[in-house]
């Protein structure tokens, strides 16, 4: 039986207390959670995917309850159309009760199902800025599958995938931050150290390295950190070079 908004609810806040409380593993192990609790919600659905296109025309399957998700979203890439890129870039909601007869997507359509025994299709906007669109997707077999109650089900369960995906993008960029903040210390101590230059002068020799080159300062950094035991190597220009 499908459960409750209730029990959705407190599945999907115990996710979330992970990604609040860190104890995270992989945001897609994390994502896998949530498909699958999304797939044991409504039973009229086979399977439940998370789809991600780019404005680079790139689309992938971020996590999936099966195969026929990535399958399909193979198809929309090469056709570069379909319900679950209608949903990411342009809709909040697509649905479609019956593919043999839906007009919207005839390259998907013939393609999908030639390949898959997907009838029903339910895709709901997740997220969308301006690189990145997101949309979790709900495949049956049966034609006009979902009714409206999946319908409201699926919104409320996009609704808690979209706060998941954006606290794991916060955690995931927070991260990314303090593991620059301590890549750009290390080489700011090496260069203190190398060059006899206080803590400012350091992060400035960085910062016009990174001018100079068009690279990405904490990159230059990590270059730094790498080839700081390789007498060598070539090395930052001194404090005293500078104008």
């Amino acid at each position: 039986m499908p459960f409750d908004a209730t029990e959705l609810a407190g599945r999907v806040e115990s996710l979330l207390r992970q990604i609040q409380g860190g104890k995270a593993t992989e945001s897609e192990l994390l994502l896998g959670d949530l498909v699958a609790t999304a797939l044991d919600g409504i039973s009229a659905a086979n399977e439940v995917g998370i789809t991600v296109a780019s404005k680079h025309a790139d689309i992938s399957t971020l996590a999936s309850t099966g195969p026929v998700a990535k399958t399909l979203d193979d198809v929309q890439r090469r056709h570069q159309e379909g319900p679950c890129v209608a949903a990411a870039w342009a809709n909040h909601m697509v649905r479609v009760d019956d593919l043999t007869t839906d007009t919207r997507w005839p390259a998907y359509a013939e393609e999908a199902l030639a390949q898959t025994s997907v009838r029903s299709i339910l895709a709901f906007q997740l997220f969308a800025d301006n690189q990145t669109m997101g949309a979790l997707n709900f495949y049956a077999d049966e034609p006009r599958a979902f009714d409206d109650a999946d319908v409201e089900m699926g919104l409320l369960y996009a609704t808690h995938t979209a706060l998941a995906w954006n606290l794991l993008r916060r955690d995931e960029q927070y991260r990314s931050a303090l593991a620059s903040r301590d890549v750009i210390g290390q080489a700011k101590g090496i260069l203190m150290e190398r060059f006899s230059v206080d803590a400012i002068q350091a992060f400035d020799l960085l910062r016009r390295l990174s001018q100079q080159s068009n690279t990405a300062l904490v990159d230059i950094a990590r270059r730094v950190v790498d080839n700081s035991g390789d007498a060598t190597g070539p090395r930052p220009p001194s404090a005293a070079s500078r104008p």
